[in-house]
């Protein structure tokens, strides 16, 4: 799978994880992946939340090392 984006949040607390990462999501094309490194505790619950309500496809979340976490998110296509 090709990454064309990369954002580590790992030293940001909430909500500037999300408004980092809504920053990315914006910036992305239709049917572009990007991957998020992320901390534990809030920011692991409400960012992959909030990417979901926001219509990204959460490809994977994956516990990459102690208390760091690698969120892979892609922009849908978009509908006709």
């Amino acid at each position: 799978m090709v990454i064309d984006h990369y954002l580590d949040i790992t030293d940001l607390v909430c909500p500037f994880t999300f408004v980092k990462t809504k920053l990315l999501m914006e910036r992305m094309k239709p049917g572009e992946v990007a991957e998020v490194l992320l901390g534990g505790g809030d920011p692991l619950e409400n960012v992959p939340r909030s990417v979901w309500e926001h219509k990204y496809e959460i490809i994977s979340l994956e516990n990459e090392s102690d208390n760091v976490y690698k969120l892979i998110i892609k922009k849908p296509l978009l509908t006709k």
